[in-house]
């Protein structure tokens, strides 16, 4: 398709290229995204428990839905998307992923740089004394809740949850990338969460060229989208790089 073939003479010409991506890259692996019909917050109320306050006061019925993401994210695997980032990265076409992920799917997928803005659930933490552990299913299966064994307290999954600032360095870097990139891919994401949501026009406002894939317009579509191609990134970026081989 001539669409293909454009954005793919765009990325080699302009080099140093980000990908900014939300949860539909992640939904060919088996990860249904937040929001929509079958979207997690759906049968949770995000406020009960996806809430810092909530986690602190009711760790044992906020752990029911964290097993339930645990036991998906086991379960997943990098999808076409994924794969297809990883080979622009080879390319020397990609330079930096931004995620709002949790999954770690770009990381397992092999992409080498990646800016994790929510973190991610792959690793537990403990809120006292910050250990980490990586997530796994005996310690998933821990009732009523994993707890750390330094200090007792419980662990949580490394992810911003609400009520909880960004990461710093997360926040810088992606920052960074942004006020640099030549090309910036949007990728599966709603577009309305902050401040997530305000990368893409720090790319925009210093001169990057904005290509958008998502399955429905976003709010990014009509203000600073340059080229917007509809549909699955799983299907879609295959293609683009069948025009750079």
């Amino acid at each position: 398709m001539d669409d293909y073939k454009a954005i793919a003479k765009i990325i080699k010409e302009k080099g140093r290229m980000v990908a900014f991506t939300g949860a539909g890259i992640s939904v060919d692996s088996g990860i249904p995204a937040f929001r929509g019909g079958q979207g997690l917050w759906e049968k949770y109320d995000p406020m009960e428990y996806a809430e810092i306050r909530a986690f602190n006061h009711n760790p044992e019925k906020v752990w029911v839905m964290l097993r339930e993401m645990s036991e998906v994210i086991f379960d997943s695997r990098p999808s076409p998307a994924h794969l297809a980032l990883v080979t622009l990265e080879k390319k020397g076409i990609l330079k930096t992923v931004i995620t709002q992920n949790v999954d770690g799917l770009h990381q397992v997928a092999g992409n080498t740089d990646v800016i994790e803005y929510h973190g991610n659930h792959r690793w537990l933490i403990c809120p006292n004394c910050s250990k980490k552990i990586p997530l796994a299913r005996e310690v998933v299966s821990v009732y009523p809740y994993p707890r750390c064994e330094k200090c007792n307290m419980a662990l949580k999954p490394d992810v911003v949850f609400f009520g909880e600032g960004i990461p710093m360095i997360a926040a810088f870097r992606a920052n960074e990338e942004a006020n640099v990139c030549n090309t910036l891919f949007i990728i599966g994401t709603s577009g309305v969460v902050y401040p997530a949501a305000g990368i893409p026009f720090t790319a925009k406002s210093n001169g990057a060229t904005i290509i958008e894939i998502n399955v429905e317009e976003t709010p990014f579509t009509s203000s600073i989208t340059d080229h917007f191609l509809k549909g699955s990134a799983s299907e879609i970026l295959p293609k683009i790089l069948e025009y750079l081989e």
